[in-house]
């Protein structure tokens, strides 16, 4: 199934925009990260105490903020739901450096609640403790983990292709990793446990649709030998559009329907991905393809200055003669 057939659009005629447009998010997000102090870790990284309470109605959550700040020591944080399934639910978090701290933080902010709206007035859905020492490791595993998954798809891209198309690949997913870690800290989103598996996703697919096209470049040197580079790869990207957009667009309709409708124990980790797929389908066609571009058209440049001959990878010298005869070899360079 093909949507667009014999399509020809240019698209590393716009690579530029799209630079520019992947500069200004990532500035924004950069900008934001370093106002708000760094990324929004959630209780898994942090360390920390959640309680998840049921109220009998609307928990009236300003209230309840309120209370328990001149209450508990600590920052405390409440959060309350707009949907239906969890319209009467509440979270309460506290960050405590002091683990044994935790738990007593939980007990004084039950003791406070029952004390104001009464026993029985709310139900414990669930508790969670973690204390900084644990928070900090898995920060740290979760760093380790993307970074490894990254040097292994360098490894595999350097061996399976070259070296720089390995090196563009890394370079777009990473660029696509750090857009959207600036996107939650733009959006005042946590950065979870469940965020950092869908940032492994993420790397995974954006890096499955780039060896895509590269792999469809590499049949194209083979057959298009007279086109220059940045013509070959334009039709290589075009052949493949059906495909990526078909792949892309269904897994985005997926996971916008959690987004929407998956309750908010999946909100982030569905956030996580629709903004990845966003940006790494874009990103694979503005990032990584012009990078190889701008590579072989600096070492192109270098040769020329050099003075040394200049044989282009998407153009080999062709020879018009005899076999046996010299009549087209290129003459070597004086």
């Amino acid at each position: 199934m093909e949507i667009f057939q014999d399509s020809n659009f240019d698209f590393l005629g716009k690579r530029w925009l799209f630079i520019g447009l992947s500069a200004l998010l990532i500035g924004a997000g950069l900008v934001s990260l370093v106002i708000k102090g760094g990324p929004r870790y959630g209780i898994d990284f942090s360390g920390g105490s959640v309680i998840r309470l049921r109220f009998q109605s609307q928990p009236p959550v300003e209230k309840i903020r309120s209370v328990l700040a001149g209450a508990v020591k600590g920052e405390i944080t409440v959060q309350g739901f707009t949907d239906s399934a969890a319209a009467n639910e509440v979270i309460i978090g506290t960050q405590l450096e002091d683990e044994r701290s935790l738990d007593a933080s939980q007990s004084a902010i039950l003791q406070v609640l029952e004390s104001t709206f009464g026993k029985g007035a709310f139900e414990v859905r669930s508790r969670e403790i973690v204390g900084p020492k644990v928070g900090s490791d898995l920060r740290r595993q979760a760093i380790l983990a993307t970074l490894y998954a990254l040097a292994g798809m360098l490894v595999y891209i350097a061996f399976r292709f070259e070296w720089i198309y390995g090196a563009a690949a890394v370079l777009a997913v990473f660029h696509d990793v750090i857009v959207t870690v600036g996107l939650f800290s733009i959006f005042n989103r946590e950065i979870s446990l469940t965020v950092i598996a869908a940032l492994l996703t993420l790397v995974g697919y954006s890096m499955n649709d780039t060896i895509v096209i590269f792999d469809r470049v590499r049949e194209n040197l083979k057959i298009l030998r007279r086109e220059t580079l940045e013509a070959l790869m334009n039709k290589s990207i075009n052949q493949t559009l059906s495909r990526s957009i078909l792949t892309s667009g269904l897994t985005l309709v997926s996971v916008l329907a959690l987004f929407l409708f998956g309750g908010t124990v999946l909100n982030d980790f569905a956030f996580a991905l629709v903004a990845g797929i966003i940006v790494g389908s874009y990103s694979t066609l503005f990032i990584a393809s012009p990078i190889v571009l701008f590579w072989q058209n600096f070492r192109e440049g270098r040769k020329k200055g050099s003075g040394s001959p200049v044989i282009s990878a998407a153009r080999p010298p062709v020879q018009t003669g005899r076999p046996g005869s010299k009549k087209g070899v290129p003459k070597p360079a004086r």
